[in-house]
């Protein structure tokens, strides 16, 4: 049986652990050049303890706070774990924030220093170090670009890990010291709220709340040593912490680090990770590759692409185990001849357990990987639990839930439907703002979400959890009837022509979108169909492409209630952005936001437009 740290460690204490009991095995990798480089746990530990002494001897105070400003790679692992071993606290900062908004999280977290990836992010931290009187130095990753800067205040990460060597040189035991009294309730890292509904949060987790969200997870799924994943989701969010520091340090699982958002596929080829973790963007990305992959082999090779998938689709997309012999003989025929290709294509054939989150998922995407070979299981959580929280259980649980409490956690239901939790791994509270951690948690100890729920029946004589909406965004309208957005939108985006959709409706006759068009898949459409186009406006403004969009909204108001038909809709001339306040780091609408912002064009679809029909 593989080792385990005591349960009660915390994630500093878990790395000093694998780095005694498996010094040389491969803790993690990172390509360098194309080539993908080892490092052991013995390497994680040095480094870590290097970087956090490091820091110590620049000035950082124990219990100090430091950002950081970078994309997922190893040094923001190394500088996450070497601050916990000195005490310290890591605050993630998405490196897609723009100046303002990183000024905002920096000085709402009093950050005494900010470690920065590249000249970019340092860029943005010198425009507003004058308004930032906490802020101390930066340190960076990559100092391509940095040679005629003032470097008074600039120190190279590599420079601070000699830093780090030297004072344990001096000082060998004074890691140890710290880490002997490091307890449960210290505060282990700072994440921000997402912000989709206002200013983001910074949201206290400690140690004792990691511990029992990774002991949950595995209990629920078996993770262990021989697990390996891909990290390429901000690191700045709870979900990817989860499945690239919680987890991998609860078990010794082997991290691989993405080279960017934008490498996903290739890498994902390259590594073949038994554990995935999608948000539904990217679950839709997958599709649509696949859908491209096919178009253009064509002829016989498309037939037998639509063929395979309709003559399973029946019962593939129901739990192997009640499968029959005849199923299981055309399913495997048919794996061998189409399904195991496109697996290798997005680099799933040696998956064990995937995951969708973060947001809700359309069942037609879900239906669409289950009959594939992957079968998604959908999983909840959010910051203030400290990650996951309610799981689909593999072969039981029906299509649109998000499963049950992990061990561990409580669920139930308020009067008014939203999601009520409770346990160990709801959080420390939010830093500076005692009144919005009195709203989130009631006197009783149950974390409201913000997210309507409902009971439904699973498999096993389990009851399970299915997430409607968000409590603030169910649509409410003209003639009282309640709309759940995220179900229109949902649908809408299965089409690979749809990337992002927006569903109007509040206190309105009936329902309209706001529609953003896939630009490399409409693309693609259009060189086939000989429509020209010179970039994404000309694209979107096409009255053929509007055709094709309206052909795809027609196939979603085939499948919904005539309440949640969309009537009319808006193809934007532009995508959804994070730096124009659209979207969120995590690529969550802002809706509000959008509204406002397009206020004028959601009047016109509602202009000498007649009523919907009472009966409908």
């Amino acid at each position: 049986m593989d080792p385990r740290p005591p349960p009660e460690a915390t994630l500093p204490q878990r790395l000093r652990f694998w780095a005694r009991a498996w010094p040389d095995r491969v803790a993690f990798r990172q390509k360098d050049f194309g080539i993908w480089q080892p490092y052991t746990w013995a390497d994680y530990d040095r480094l870590a303890r290097h970087f956090g002494l490091g820091l110590t001897a620049l000035g950082l105070p124990h219990g100090g706070h430091v950002a950081i400003v970078s994309e997922n790679r190893k040094e923001w692992v190394i500088a996450q774990l070497g601050l916990g071993m000195v005490g310290g606290v890591a605050v993630g900062v998405y490196p897609t924030s723009p100046a303002e908004e990183v000024e905002f999280l920096l000085a709402l977290s009093e950050a005494r220093y900010a470690v920065c990836e590249d000249q970019e992010q340092v860029d943005k931290v010198l425009e507003c170090r004058a308004r930032l009187p906490a802020l101390e130095a930066i340190v960076v990753i990559d100092p391509k670009g940095l040679r005629r800067y003032d470097r008074a205040a600039l120190h190279d990460f590599e420079a601070v890990l000699r830093l780090g060597a030297e004072l344990e040189r001096a000082r060998p035991g004074l890691v140890d010291e710290r880490l002997a009294a490091q307890r449960g309730d210290d505060t282990a890292l700072m994440i921000f709220t997402s912000g989709s509904t206002g200013r983001p949060k910074a949201a206290m987790i400690t140690y004792d709340n990691i511990n029992a969200a990774a002991a949950g997870g595995s209990a629920l799924y078996g993770f262990s040593a021989a697990d390996t994943v891909l990290s390429y989701l901000p690191l700045c969010h709870v979900a990817e912490q989860t499945f690239t520091v919680f987890n991998p340090l609860a078990v010794g699982a082997t991290v691989n680090f993405a080279e960017s958002l934008r490498t996903v596929q290739s890498d994902l080829r390259e590594i073949a990770p038994t554990l995935f973790l999608g948000v539904p963007r990217i679950w839709e990305k997958l599709h649509a590759a696949m859908d491209i992959k096919a178009r253009e082999a064509g002829g016989a090779r498309k037939r037998l692409f639509d063929r395979a998938f309709g003559a399973v689709r029946e019962f593939a997309v129901r739990p192997r185990a009640t499968w029959s012999l005849w199923q299981r003989l055309a399913y495997g025929a048919w794996y061998l001849l189409v399904f195991r290709a496109l697996l290798n294509f997005i680099g799933l054939r040696r998956v064990r357990l995937a995951f969708s989150g973060t947001a809700p998922v359309s069942p037609d995407l879900l239906a669409f990987y289950r009959i594939l070979g992957v079968p998604i299981l959908e999983i909840y959580g959010m910051t203030e639990v400290s990650g996951l929280a309610l799981g689909q259980r593999t072969g039981y649980s029906p299509p649109g839930t998000v499963g049950v409490a992990v061990p561990g956690v409580e669920v139930r239901l308020a009067a008014d439907g939203e999601v009520l939790m409770r346990g160990r791994t709801v959080f420390k509270g939010y830093y500076r703002n005692p009144a919005a951690t009195a709203e989130m948690i009631g006197a009783d100890g149950w974390l409201h979400s913000g997210d309507i729920g409902e009971w439904v029946e699973g498999g096993g004589g389990a009851r399970e959890i299915r997430i409607v909406d968000r409590k603030k965004d169910i649509l409410i309208t003209s003639g009282g009837k309640n709309v759940a957005p995220s179900e229109i939108e949902n649908l809408l985006k299965f089409s690979p022509f749809i990337r992002e959709a927006v569903a109007i409706g509040e206190r309105r006759h009936f329902v309209t979108a706001l529609i953003q068009i896939d630009y490399e898949t409409v693309g693609k459409w259009a060189e086939e169909h000989a429509v020209a186009y010179t970039n994404y406006r000309n694209l979107a403004e096409n009255p053929r492409v509007r055709e094709l969009v309206q052909a795809e909204v027609d196939k979603a108001n085939a499948r919904m209630p005539r309440v949640q038909n969309v009537r009319r809709f808006h193809i934007l001339a532009k995508e959804l952005d994070h730096d124009d306040g659209e979207m969120t780091a995590t690529l969550k609408l802002r809706r509000k936001n959008v509204e406002e912002k397009y206020a004028d064009v959601i009047e016109a679809l509602y202009r000498d437009a007649a009523p919907e029909p009472a009966s409908g």
